[in-house]
Parts: C-alpha cells; structure tokens; sequence
C-alpha cells in the first residue's frame, strides 16, 4: 500500500475496484481523451482498467502506482495520476494525470503532478522523472512546466492512435533540481 499523498485542494490515495464508475464518468468524454490512445471509454473498457490497476499493484517488483485523484471540497474522485517506474536500474519514472472537464482550470492537475513527482522522487527513490503530452494539449503542457518540468524535446510521431501518429512533447526533471525548488 503506497497511502495517501495529501495537498490543499486534492488528495490520492489507490484507486480500489469499487472506483471504476467514477473513472468511467470521465473516461466516457470524448473531450477528457481527446489527445489519448485510448477511449472514449466503454462500460467493459473502464471495469478493465481499474482491474488492471489492481492487478498490476500486486507485481513485484511493483511499477506502477496509480492514484484516485480526490477533490478535496467535495470528497469525490475527480481523476488519476499515475507513477510508473520506466527503468529500475536508472530510476527513471513517467507521471502522468487525468481530471475530469467538469472540474479543469481549478489547479488539480498542477497539484496531482506535483504531489506524484514528490512520491516519485521522495517514496520511490527515483532520480529522473518525465511526463509527455500532446504538443496541441497546451493545458498540460502548462502543467508539466508549472511543476518545475523542463522541456526537454519533441518526439515525432511516437504514438499511435488508431491509424494515426502522434507526436508528443517531452518534459523531465531530476531529483537536485525537484530538491532545489522546494
């Protein structure tokens, strides 16, 4: 169990079985994938995800740990955030987020990334920790430099989304320089 990581407007904790309705409130949108390889989800698609969550926080050596992003107000799952462990023996690491539309422009994206590259760099060990986007999603583009995320590069058609390619944008940032901004 990874626990909770608590800021002022949202706090995350693992996502459980029972959360998969909520994931799909928002992972039905088509505006919340629009810049994703996956959805607009299906009822089938949301249930597996989750499961999928669940079984893959049982793997040793565990990788990945995904979160259920709660709006602290409302005490309502409102989106995730994941932190996967891409490289064990560099201590590489990917974050990555999901709000729902209803609840953009508040700052609980900016918070989610900012308490996952904390587990990431102070739980976890990691020593370098990236996060990519859409090069057309400005807002989370926003995100990742509001965060202390340097970009580092754009990838040229590194994702596939249907029949089609998607180049993404490349932010990073080490351990000194997450410890130095504090």
């Amino acid at each position: 169990m990874t626990g909770e990581l608590t800021g002022s407007k949202v706090f995350l904790r693992e996502l459980t079985l029972d959360d998969w309705t909520d994931v799909h409130s928002y992972a039905t949108l088509p505006e919340a994938s629009r810049y994703q390889p996956w959805g607009p989800n299906t009822v089938t698609d949301s249930f597996e995800f989750v499961q999928t969550i669940i079984k893959d926080a049982t793997r040793i050596p565990r990788t990945r740990f995904v979160f259920a992003v709660i709006h602290l107000p409302q005490q309502k799952l409102v989106g995730a955030g994941e932190v996967n462990i891409r490289s064990l023996s560099n201590q590489e690491g990917e974050i990555s987020y999901i709000i729902h539309p209803d609840y953009w422009g508040q700052g609980l994206a900016s918070e989610t990334a900012r308490l996952l590259l904390q587990y990431g760099f102070h739980s976890l060990r990691l020593h370098r920790i990236f996060g990519t986007c859409d090069p057309r999603n400005i807002a989370s583009a926003r995100v990742l430099e509001k965060v202390g995320m340097v970009e580092e590069g754009h990838l040229r058609q590194n994702l596939r989304i249907g029949d089609d390619w998607r180049d993404s944008l490349l932010f990073g940032v080490l351990t000194h320089e997450w410890n130095d901004s504090l």
